[in-house]
Parts: C-alpha cells; sequence; structure tokens
C-alpha cells in the first residue's frame, strides 16, 4: 500500500460519523458547498469532499506506506463503493514507476529479511524443532511461524512470490513507466529462502506505544548489530520489526486509525517522531505489531479453522511483497492513477482482504518442508488482476545452474565440488555464490569450485547461485550431509551453526547466529549483544566419538571494558567422570581477534561444552563473544 497515508483498520463509528470525521480531520466540518479535492491532503485531483470515500486510506491523517487496513474497515469501504457506484474500472488499478527514492525503487537482488523481536516482554528464548527462536511470551506460535515462512519463500516451486518478478528498477526505467523495458533492473525469482537473520533484542522493554521514529531506530540499530554497516550491504536488506504480545505500536489498535501492519524507510519524515538517521545508509523495515490481539479485524480465520496466525502470515507476506517492489515508499511501483480510488496504494493494498475461493482471494501457500501459511494476493501489471499466482518471469539473459545432486562426505576428510552453469548471452562472465555450505567449505566465485575440509556433522541445504555482468541470475538448490565417518568426525551438532541457528545447542541470554559471527562458512554464534546485557551461555552434550582426542573451537571476544566486570569463558565438563576443565580462561580483549582453543577427549565418554559471555549491563561498554567451528576429532 502506497504513498504517505496511514490505512485505518476498523472504525467504531457510523459511516455518518465518520464522513463527519474525515471532514473534520481537514478542517472542512461545517463548510458549505463542495470542497475542493485538492485542500485535502491525499484526495483525488477530480474528486469533491463530498464524493469522497470516508473509508479511503486518504481520509484525513498521514497514511504509513503498505499499512494493511483491518477487515471491517475494507468492507465498509467496498460498501460505499458500490452505493456511490465508484466500483473500479480496468485500468484504474494500474501501478506505475516512482522513479526510485535515492535511486532505489525495488529490491532487485536475492532479498535479505532480517527479524527483530523487539522487547523483553516476548519472554524467556528457547528453541523448537525447527531450530527456530521461541519465546515464552508468544503463546500464539507466532515467532516459529515467520521463521518458517520466510526460510519457505522462493522454495518447493512456489509461484505466489513470483508475481514480484515483473517489477524492476534502474536508470532505463522512466517515471511514470507502467511496464518494464527489457533493459532494467529486475527482482529476481527469490529461489531458496529469504531468512538471513534472528535477533531477540532483550536489552529492554519494547515501548508500550512505540512511535515511528523509535521502530526506525529499532531497525538502524538491527542493521548494525547484524554487521549491515554500508549501504551496499543494506541495498537488499529487509528488517521487520517484531512487536510483543500487549503492546500498541504506532498506536496500530487506536479504533479511527488504527491498521494490521506497515512497511517505510527510515528517511520518511512523515513517521511518527520524525524520520530516524542513518550511518549504514537507507533502511527499509516494517511494523509488525502482534495483530493476532486485534483478532479477526486483523485476519484470525479469514483463511482457517481457528486460523490464529491467518492475518499475521498475511500481513507479514503482504509487507515484504510491497517492500520488494516498494522499497523506499514510494520511489518504486505504486497507483498513480488520478481519481482512482486505489490512487497512493501498492501492489499487495489492491488486493487486500479478497475472500478466499474468490478470484485473487487469499488462500493457503505450501512451501514445502517450511509449513503451508496464509497469503494473499498481489496486483499484476501484466496480467490485470490480482494474482495469488503468477508465472516466474525471466527477462533477458537466463543463466542455468546444473544441479549436481545431493551430496555426502565425511568430516575431516577433503571436498571438491565443481559447479556448472550456462548463460543464454555470449561474452558474459559468471560470478558465483553459495548459501547453506557446511562448515569448512568455501566457493571460489570466478571459478564455481566448491572446495575446502569440512568440519561439522549433519545436513545442510545448499543454494548455488551464478549471476553475470547484467544481472541475470541462476540458483540450483541440493543437501550435502557430512558424516562422521569411522576415524572420529565431529560429534557436535551444528558446531559451524551453518544452519543460521542455534539447533543443537541450549541457550540463555541473547544467543544469536549472525554472519558477522562466522570465522569460517556463512554463520557463527554470537553471545552477548552490542547493546548491554547480562549472562549468554550455548551448551551441548555430545559422546566423544571412537577414534576422536580433541575437542576444538575458535572465538573471537568484543570486550571495551575490563576482565574484573566482563569477560568469555568456556568449559568442558566429563559427564562419565564428574570432572571439569576450563578451555577458555576468562578473557576481556578489545582485539576482536580469532584464537583457537583445544581441550582433550576420551571416546566414549559424554561431555557437555558450555560458551560463555559476561557482561556487566553497564551501558557504553557491551561485551559480547563470537564461536565457531566447534569440531571434536
Amino acid at each position: 500500500m502506497g504513498h504517505s497515508r496511514r490505512l485505518r483498520r476498523a472504525k467504531y463509528a457510523t459511516l455518518t460519523g465518520m464522513a463527519s470525521l474525515a471532514l473534520a480531520a481537514a478542517g472542512l466540518a461545517g463548510a458549505a458547498g463542495p470542497a475542493a479535492a485538492q485542500d485535502i491532503p491525499g484526495i483525488p485531483s477530480n474528486s469533491t469532499a463530498n464524493e469522497f470515500n470516508p473509508w479511503s486510506p486518504q481520509a484525513g491523517h498521514p497514511y504509513r506506506h503498505g499499512a494493511v487496513p483491518g477487515k471491517q474497515q475494507h468492507e465498509n469501504y467496498k460498501q460505499w463503493l458500490a452505493a456511490h457506484n465508484q466500483a473500479a474500472a480496468t485500468g484504474q488499478q494500474t501501478l506505475s514507476y516512482g522513479g526510485g527514492v535515492d535511486g532505489i525503487g525495488v529490491q532487485s537482488g536475492h532479498s535479505k529479511v532480517y527479524l527483530i523481536f523487539y522487547g523483553t516482554q516476548w519472554g524467556t528464548q528457547t528453541t523448537d524443532a525447527n531450530g527456530n527462536a521461541k519465546f515464552s511470551g508468544d503463546s500464539a506460535g507466532a515467532a516459529g511461524a515467520t521463521q518458517q515462512m520466510f526460510k519457505g519463500i522462493g522454495t518447493n516451486g512456489e509461484t505466489w512470490s513470483a508475481d514480484l518478478t515483473q517489477w524492476c528498477d534502474g536508470p532505463n526505467v522512466a517515471s511514470g513507466a507502467v511496464s518494464c523495458p527489457s533493459n532494467a533492473n529486475f527482482i529476481p525469482y527469490q529461489s531458496g529462502g529469504v531468512l538471513s537473520g534472528v535477533w531477540y533484542d532483550n536489552a529492554a522493554a519494547s515501548p508500550s506505544q512505540a512511535t515511528g521514529n523509535q521502530l526506525a531506530q529499532e531497525a538502524v540499530k538491527a542493521a548494525g548489530h547484524f554487521g549491515n554497516t554500508t549501504a551496499a550491504a543494506n541495498r537488499d536488506a529487509y528488517y521487520i520489526v517484531l512487536s510483543p504480545h500487549g503492546t500498541n505500536p504506532d498506536d496500530y489498535q487506536n479504533p479511527t486509525t488504527g491498521y494490521c501492519a506497515w512497511h517505510d524507510w527510515n528517511g520518511d519524515t512523515t513517521l511518527t517522531g520524525g524520520a530516524a538517521s542513518s550511518p549504514y545508509g537507507d533502511i527499509a523495515f516494517s511494523n509488525q505489531p502482534y495483530n493476532i490481539d486485534a483478532g479477526a479485524n486483523c485476519g484470525v480465520g479469514f483463511v482457517n479453522s481457528p486460523g490464529t496466525l491467518d492475518g499475521w502470515t498475511m500481513t507479514l507476506g503482504h509487507e515484504w511483497h510491497e517492500m520488494m517492489s516498494d522499497q523506499n515508499p514510494a520511489g518504486g511501483w505504486t497507483n498513480h492513477v488520478s481519481g482512482s480510488s486505489y490512487n497512493g496504494q501498492e501492489n499487495s493494498d489492491e488486493c487486500a482482504w479478497i475472500k478466499p475461493g474468490s478470484t485473487g482471494g487469499a488462500a493457503n501457500i505450501s512451501f514445502g518442508a517450511f509449513g503451508s501459511y496464509a497469503e494473499q494476493a498481489s496486483w499484476s501489471n501484466d496480467t490485470n488482476s490480482c494474482a495469488i499466482s503468477h508465472a516466474i518471469l525471466t527477462h533477458g539473459n537466463t543463466v542455468t545452474v546444473t544441479n549436481p545432486g545431493n551430496q555426502t562426505g565425511t568430516v575431516g576428510t577433503a571436498a571438491s565440488l565443481q559447479i556448472s552453469a550456462s548463460d543464454s548471452a555470449s561474452g558474459q562472465t559468471l560470478t558465483y555464490s553459495a548459501t547453506g555450505l557446511p562448515a569448512g567449505l568455501s566457493i571460489n566465485s570466478s571459478t564455481g569450485l566448491i572446495s575446502g575440509t569440512p568440519t561439522a556433522s549433519g545436513t545442510a541445504s545448499v543454494t548455488v547461485t551464478a549471476k553475470d555482468t547484467t544481472g541475470a541470475a541462476g540458483s540450483t538448490s541440493f543437501t550435502w550431509t557430512e558424516s562422521t565417518g569411522g576415524g572420529g568426525g565431529n560429534a557436535v551438532t551444528n558446531g559451524g551453526f551453518e544452519n543460521g541457528n542455534t539447533t543443537g545447542w541450549t541457550t540463555t541470554g541473547t544467543a544469536t547466529t549472525p554472519a558477522a559471527a562466522a570465522h569460517t562458512g556463512s554463520y557463527g554464534l554470537q553471545l552477548g549483544s552490542t547493546s548491554p546485557s547480562t549472562d549468554s551461555t550455548a551448551a551441548q552434550t555430545f559422546t566423544a566419538p571412537t577414534g576422536s582426542s580433541k575437542l576444538s573451537f575458535w572465538y573471537s571476544n568484543t570486550c571495551p571494558d575490563t576482565l574484573t566486570y566482563d569477560w568469555a569463558t568456556a568449559t568442558l565438563k566429563d559427564n562419565t567422570t564428574g570432572t571439569t576443565t576450563t578451555v577458555l580462561a576468562k578473557t576481556c580483549s578489545s582485539a576482536a581477534t580469532w584464537t583457537n582453543q583445544t581441550a582433550t577427549v576420551t571416546p566414549g565418554h559424554s561431555y557437555t561444552l558450555t560458551l560463555s559471555n559476561h557482561d556487566d549491563n553497564y551501558a557504553g561498554d557491551a561485551t559480547y563473544t563470537y564461536y565457531d567451528d566447534v569440531t571434536v576429532s
């Protein structure tokens, strides 16, 4: 949903009362005769105040980009249109390009979605059966569904997200264009999932009613937490600020100006509280209230029964679709049709709250192993319809990556796999990248050769992408399983944290797996935070396999305080003998360099390894520690 207006959720006033409110907000209550439309911000220029739909998102107050209206408000909106013979005709929903903001129109790379669980009200963090962050204050299980959904986008052949492949930006796209030239920068199909990081920011409680500015500041803070400290790193990043149960971010529960969710960017001056500065470039983010609290008005039961999470996943999908097609609103694709009741809206706004079973209606979308979730359709210019499913479009050059098949190997044994790719255009240079590789393996960006010595057992989901000089890209996905073999190997589960989570570990305090924490591979473990915290630990019990003799891990400690107050430490308890060894003595270092620690293990003995970070919760000198590549060999 499009311009600088906020979509309200259900109104608790009569239609006549709402019309009076809309006019009063515009300073026109009691005025004689029809007011000129241009005197009322947001009212289409060829309308008058008396003609204007008082249930429109444009009525009388700022509209936050992509705000999802409540279901009841949307029904009132449609009923008013029907009563006033203003049902939209073909063409009134057509979107056009806004020319970009800071050179940004759409997210034309592979989207990186970061989830920020904002505030201590989320409760105690543990890990669910899927390896996702789980919270004691989230009785509906919204956190796990969110992580699974964003892991699942672009998998299982789903085509709900393929509607995005028609949208574009770049210097070759004219402002006002309603279709994309062949030499534009298109949104690619988001193969292999888009979840890139999860952070529980429990340094303090979430405000009871956070302003837009505070939410933007939290997104900027998250960019720093995840190590995205340049404009380039944030070009394809998106930060979802998830507020806990019982809070009212940006007054979303206001009976006259409420909504169910919205997205924006940090530089929007219409944010409540004003724009938020960023040292890391433009930050795209969304405000995701715990809208399950709003019940059916924000979609509970809209598709399924009881459907507790229907509205939650629909609004998550709605805002992601709109961010992808209008990253810095309203520089991307919005409705600019003068006089249209859809004027200012984005692609998902135009298809909100269409009943399941109807054309373009909401439906369950299957993401294969990641589950099925209720989603809504989004507007498609190329089919002139609301599309819950769309063909995956490729533009210009076509890059094809040959699937090498599922791979197996043994921990500690060198591996080598050559990835092959082709381009439909001649003379192109391909650049290779990979996500999800087992710890110890990497890909040569120039040749596509995956090589290295695996350091952790387990099965990883690997996606390899090849991209040419025009920006065309192709991907393929396969599994890679590493076993311990007969010579020891690694008995530690997820010792390289390449699952992108803490599967296999029992954690306390703040334990995350950002890319910045990686010693090798794509992910590592971060204990503690860049904000003041207390004690954070990760522990795992394992049995040393036959032929093994050594436990090894790498750590990097950032400690701007002194050893008296802050430190990193690690212990190894032999559960068989009852003895405990300090593998890493208390350490406080400001150097933040990677250091290897080892300890002797006895085959057949049970051990518990505990990795720790202690911070005295004092402002200004937060201490945190990275751990990675935990192996037994």
